[in-house]
């Protein structure tokens, strides 16, 4: 027979720990700033579609400035004047609902009205969003600098995460982009003006273009590695690997130090 086991007495529980919340939660606010470009094609059917986020970038003088940011190849590939541009409208009763508008994306003698970096496949251009898209547009300090992945010891095995449309999907009906995740693939990731871009291990599909690689804390990165100090924006997806027509699920993405530039030469003296 087993002897009776008088239980201890029960000690006072520790208060709860306090966690302060966080200044920015960057993946609830790249979902708010991430918006879907497409445009019809000649079919008149089917759609190019693509992947765009929000910067908010004021001009040299302060005035505020919401510039859109995306790859080059995804307007440059949309031959009409006007795309469309995905919005979202907040509905009574807590929903939400899809409210796409035309984005000038031509001018009238059919020349591109973004700014492409000169040397990667990045596009930006100034945008009149929703007061609620302008709110929402990220501070241009979460673009990671060129030196940021050795600041924090961004390497290989460590996770980041993206935002798009891939074929053309989104989360909901309300137009919410798809959030995917992957590891870094490739080694070495600096200094980026030896190595522009870096794989991610996830696989790609058409409308993913142009849309945001990131971490935050909900990322996991190797034991023994530097936390950041805050989430940042790591770059822009732009490509895929795919030898002839295989793909390896594998994304190529150029650094943000990359958009810093491009929306650097917005406020650029005009050529002569």
């Amino acid at each position: 027979m087993f002897d009776l086991q008088v239980p201890p007495e029960s000690a006072p529980e520790p208060p709860a720990a306090t966690l302060a919340a966080p200044a920015w939660d960057l993946t609830v606010g790249l979902i708010a700033a991430t918006v879907q470009l497409d445009q019809r094609n000649e079919d008149q059917t089917t759609r190019r579609v693509g992947t765009g986020f929000l910067i908010d970038a004021p001009r040299p003088d302060g005035q505020p400035r919401t510039v859109l940011v995306t790859a080059h190849h995804v307007l440059d590939g949309m031959p009409g004047a006007d795309a469309r541009i995905g919005w979202r409208i907040e509905t009574p009763g807590a929903g939400w609902r899809f409210a796409p508008e035309p984005l000038r994306i031509r001018d009238e003698a059919g020349d591109p009205v973004w700014t492409r970096h000169p040397e990667r496949d990045v596009a930006v251009m100034e945008v009149s969003a929703p007061p609620a898209f302008a709110r929402a547009a990220i501070p241009l300090g979460w673009l990671a600098e060129a030196g940021a992945f050795d600041t924090w010891q961004v390497g290989p095995g460590d996770e980041l995460l993206t935002l798009g449309f891939p074929r053309g999907y989104s989360s909901n009906t309300a137009g919410f982009p798809i959030l995917r995740a992957g590891r870094v693939a490739s080694w070495p990731l600096t200094p980026i003006e030896a190595f522009p871009v870096f794989l991610l291990d996830f696989p790609v599909f058409p409308g993913n273009s142009g849309g945001p690689v990131f971490w935050t804390p909900a990322a996991r990165k190797l034991p023994g590695t530097v936390q950041p100090e805050h989430p940042f924006i790591a770059g822009v997806l732009v490509s895929e690997v795919r030898p002839g027509d295989e793909p390896l699920g594998i994304g190529i993405v150029a650094h943000a130090a990359y958009v810093r530039e491009a929306i650097a030469l917005l406020d650029a003296p005009a050529g002569p």
